[in-house]
């Protein structure tokens, strides 16, 4: 089974990224996404985005997650 999960940009140089998830701060590969900038939520899986996200989508996403928890 694979698991994304939704971060939020925090810091970019050039195509790597510091995101947060839900605190915890990893650094992720921009290579396979375009247009996302500081701010933004982006699907992640194995340490690469793999695509940009609303952020609605992103917390109903997180909520989900939570609600197993």
């Amino acid at each position: 089974m694979c698991l994304a999960v939704p971060g939020r940009i925090v810091e970019i140089s050039a195509t790597r990224a510091k995101v947060s998830f839900l605190g915890n701060t990893r650094e992720v590969d921009l290579g396979l996404v375009e247009g996302v900038g500081v701010g933004d939520w982006v699907l992640v899986h194995a340490g690469f985005a793999i695509q940009k996200m609303a952020p609605e989508d992103a917390r109903a996403t997180l909520s989900a997650f939570e609600e197993l928890h």
